[in-house]
């Protein structure tokens, strides 16, 4: 039996999936959250299945040892190989995240739409599953973003070679027409300002944040998890390498704060 104000539990295969902590910390000020940011094998997105499972089962396990009523894999690539494995290992609700390819299916007017994604998360079986279901008028324009994941977790967010990679992959996509581009990747977010000054305008941009914090908020009161406390909720984030870029992906975002670099 878990008690509500025990800890909501998020990993990610980095700092990434801060941008969906963000969401989940809005929406659910009440609630007291712990982060994994696995930064020491960053990027998921270039690892064998049988890797990305075990790193999460890994997570997942030291989350239920800081008892945690429910855990957020903030990792698309994690999510897409290994959440059925999880659901089935652990007994605690599991949330997922996946590319927001339905969502843009039906926000798109030229009926094709861009995926910016890692190659784990575009190579899943969850992911051919959710892109053959839509409707077969739509192109989906299949992007592999190698080498972005990285250069954020290096702090080298707003680098030339950041914009060189990310003009290489978003050039083609203005060219096909895209009119939504879908960001399959919770480091991606990070990108958005210098994305937008690549598509310009025109493009909607659409990344799966708000909805996990929904869906999470939702799963919560379905299973009578929700913290009653008045007080606003503490954030554990634990990262096993350098903090410096989790700290300044996070600078707005300091208040019941602690960062500490552990091994786990």
């Amino acid at each position: 039996m878990k008690s509500n104000n025990f800890p909501i539990g998020i990993f990610d295969s980095g700092v990434g999936g801060t941008s969906i902590w963000k969401e989940i910390k809005t929406l659910l000020p009440k609630e007291n959250i712990i982060y994994l940011s696995d930064s020491k094998n960053a990027p998921y997105g270039e690892k064998t299945k049988e890797k990305i499972i075990n790193l999460s089962i890994k997570n997942t396990e030291y989350l239920l040892q800081q008892n945690c009523k429910l855990i957020v894999v903030a990792c698309n690539t994690a999510t897409t190989n290994a959440i059925k494995i999880l659901r089935e290992k652990y007994s605690i609700p599991i949330i997922g995240i996946e590319p927001a390819i339905k969502p843009a299916a039906l926000q798109t007017k030229t009926n094709i739409i861009g995926i910016l994604a890692t190659k784990g998360t575009l190579n899943s079986e969850l992911f051919e599953k959710t892109s053959t279901s839509i409707n077969k008028q739509i192109i989906v324009k299949e992007i592999i973003g190698k080498g972005l994941v990285e250069l954020i977790e290096g702090g080298k967010l707003y680098s030339k070679e950041m914009t060189t990679l990310l003009t290489y992959y978003l050039k083609p996509m203005l060219i096909e027409k895209v009119d939504c581009l879908v960001l399959g990747c919770t480091h991606y977010p990070y990108l958005i300002p210098q994305i937008r000054e690549i598509v310009g305008a025109k493009i909607q941009i659409i990344d799966s944040g708000e909805a996990v914090a929904r869906q999470t908020k939702a799963v919560l009161e379905a299973h009578n998890l929700a913290n009653k406390d008045i007080i606003s909720g503490s954030h554990q984030l634990f990262i096993n390498k350098d903090k410096s870029v989790l700290e300044m992906l996070i600078s707005n975002n300091s208040e019941n704060l602690i960062i500490t670099e552990k091994d786990f």
